[in-house]
């Protein structure tokens, strides 16, 4: 007996199919919406899918497209449509539908592609990494796929420009639809060489952020940089840095103009603060799939408890924090309380902790020590980063520092 879902808009269809197949033995469950079918494949993973097409809130493709860029489309999928065309059909099929029925359903036609289904073996493995295409219902997230996908027509090389919250990884994870190859060339510490490239192959290669890298590491990306045409590769780079600050710490001047020749400064969380609660579930939604963490689910309160944090680590610390408080929690709904009792406490930390029952000079003092603690942690004690990202002179930096009782960090200020 095999657990089917049927989501179609129209009663009566949704009836017929219902009867038709649970005739046949099978558990059916019935969604009238996109929204509820969302829910329910959140819920648990159906052996199968009837999908309409045609639905008031969400049409089918649009919602397999999701399925497919969050890892959930894990299941067969059996389209339907009363007046779908060719183009629809091949669509359909190369996001990840294995067959199309067009209304009305002759029954053998029904039975024959359900059984199809069934018996079709199911690909192992991890799904699909995270991408943007998961995130339907946030503007800025959208339009920030479209621009990707732009530029990506004309160019094989994307600059990020990013500050604190970055969401660098996220975006370069969607480039080149999601690519199956990816390769950090900041983990590459020896010299990069050609079978490595072959075995990325068109795929993405990835900097999070360009400063942290070796001399070596610089010629390792200059080594790819020649070859991404050969190998049908993307590259995206992220940095908080200027390019003449880049080249005052030694660039090559050649390569890193040519970095900084198609760049886009992508929004951070907290640009895109109201979509958090979207970011975090379907990060959640994707660990589950993954096989990462148990299935779990976050309430509305503790949504709003991580939407109210400032997340200066990014995506990455947002991923971190989704996975341990799955893993952390006993119940299968994480709470408000679960965000309070199993997050660090100075996760997602801005300028909180300062006592305001104090004088004025103290408050400041204690704010001011706060805070370059937080950009020295940020910069792994980099001065140079450091006075850029404070817009201090270096000088009155040190004596800022010395003032506040805190060690001035000199590690990595030489490549």
């Amino acid at each position: 007996m095999a657990k089917i879902l049927i989501v179609d808009d129209e009663i009566g269809i949704r009836e017929l199919l219902s009867e038709i197949l649970r005739d046949e033995g099978h558990d059916i469950q019935l969604a009238d919406n996109a929204a509820t079918a969302r829910a329910a494949r959140n819920a648990g993973r159906p052996d199968m899918v009837l999908l309409d097409i045609w639905m008031p809130d969400t049409d089918g493709i649009t919602l397999l497209k999701e399925w497919a860029a969050n890892g959930q489309l894990n299941m067969p999928v059996v389209m339907m449509s009363g007046h779908g065309t060719i183009d629809t059909a091949v669509e359909a099929t190369r996001i990840g539908a294995i067959d199309y029925l067009e209304k009305p359903i002759a029954l053998q036609k029904l039975l024959a592609a359900v059984k199809r289904g069934l018996q079709r073996p199911q690909a192992p493995g991890a799904p699909a990494p995270l991408t943007l295409a998961a995130f339907t219902r946030s503007v800025p997230l959208r339009d920030l796929r479209r621009r990707i996908e732009q530029i990506a027509v004309s160019s094989r090389v994307l600059l990020l420009r990013v500050g604190a919250g970055s969401l660098a990884e996220l975006v370069a994870r969607s480039v080149h639809g999601g690519a199956p190859h990816w390769l950090d060339l900041a983990a590459v510490t020896s010299p990069l060489d050609i079978t490595q490239l072959q075995a990325a192959q068109g795929g993405v290669l990835f900097v999070g952020e360009l400063a942290r890298l070796s001399r070596a590491q610089q010629k390792n990306l200059a080594f790819a940089l020649d070859r991404l045409e050969r190998y049908d590769l993307r590259l995206v780079v992220a940095t908080d840095r200027s390019l003449d600050a880049l080249l005052a710490d030694g660039w090559d001047e050649a390569l890193a103009s040519r970095l900084f020749e198609v760049s886009l400064a992508p929004p951070s969380i907290a640009d895109v603060r109201d979509d958090l609660p979207e970011l975090a579930s379907q990060i959640l939604l994707h660990l589950v799939e993954g096989g990462e963490v148990p299935l779990r689910r976050f309430s509305t309160a503790a949504l709003n408890q991580l939407r109210n944090l400032a997340w200066p680590g990014g995506y990455a610390e947002l991923r971190a924090a989704v996975k341990s408080l799955a893993l952390g929690t006993l119940e299968e709904e994480v709470a408000a309380a679960d965000v309070r009792r199993l997050l660090p406490p100075d996760i997602g930390a801005s300028s909180g902790g300062v006592s305001l029952d104090q004088p004025l000079r103290e408050a400041r003092e204690a704010f001011e020590r706060m805070y370059f603690e937080h950009h020295l942690r940020l910069e792994g004690g980099n001065m140079t980063r450091l006075a850029e990202k404070t817009g201090l002179e270096r000088t009155h930096l040190y004596r800022k520092l010395k003032q506040l009782g805190l060690q001035a960090g000199r590690r990595h200020e030489e490549a």
